[in-house]
């Protein structure tokens, strides 16, 4: 079975494969070697949700309000 690229991924897709990688472990049924592999790829994994919660976060921030607390339009969002 071929690997998605991690950089490929949606947030969800990374989440839910990590979700698996993290039950895969917990289990213990599996051989040292790939336990490691499983390991490298969660912690990938763990890395690219954050990038996309932060890209979502400073997304939500750039919004704009108008007087009355209505959203209007975004400010420039910063380069990540």
């Amino acid at each position: 079975m071929k690997k998605t690229e991690i950089s490929e991924l949606s947030f969800e897709a990374a989440m839910q494969e990590l979700e698996t990688v993290v039950a895969k472990l917990e289990s213990g049924d599996i051989e040292l070697d790939e336990s490691i592999s499983l390991f490298e790829r969660g912690h990938a994994l763990k890395r690219r949700c954050e990038e996309e919660l932060k890209r979502a976060e400073e997304r939500v921030e750039a919004i704009t309000l108008d007087a009355n607390g209505n959203p209007n339009g975004t400010g420039p969002l910063k380069d990540v």
